[in-house]
């Protein structure tokens, strides 16, 4: 079976439509770009892997500390650089080891579609 073409992933904030779901009707371009900022949370690694970087009590860790997530370090690797592309993450490079941080604003963007539309 051929692969399917994969679109590629935004920097979410920058992308995503700050407009609640119940303020007016999202234009097909909004729902496109809105669709590909969800997708990017939308497999169960990377919110594992997302939820392990967020909820790190010694800050930013390294990926030797995250990667414990049931697949190959090549598989968490292509996860979060997904991750990063989608400007959920951010890396810092520290000798042979990479740190990660959480970026909230994003996951905070993404959240203000939803929450506003909910508490109505």
């Amino acid at each position: 079976m051929p692969n399917s073409p994969r679109l590629p992933l935004p920097r979410v904030e920058a992308e995503l439509s700050a407009t609640p779901l119940n303020e007016r009707p999202l234009t097909a371009d909004e729902a496109e770009r809105t669709a590909k900022a969800f997708h990017v949370l939308a497999h169960p690694i990377r919110l594992q892997l997302l939820s392990t970087i967020a909820s790190y009590e010694e800050g930013q860790p390294c990926v030797c500390a995250i990667s414990d997530v049931g697949v190959s370090g090549p598989t968490v690797s292509h996860h979060l650089k997904k991750l990063k592309e989608a400007g959920l993450l951010s890396s810092e490079r520290r000798g042979t080891w990479v740190y990660y941080r959480f970026e909230p604003a994003v996951l905070a963007a993404m959240g203000r579609l939803l929450i506003k539309a909910a508490s109505e």
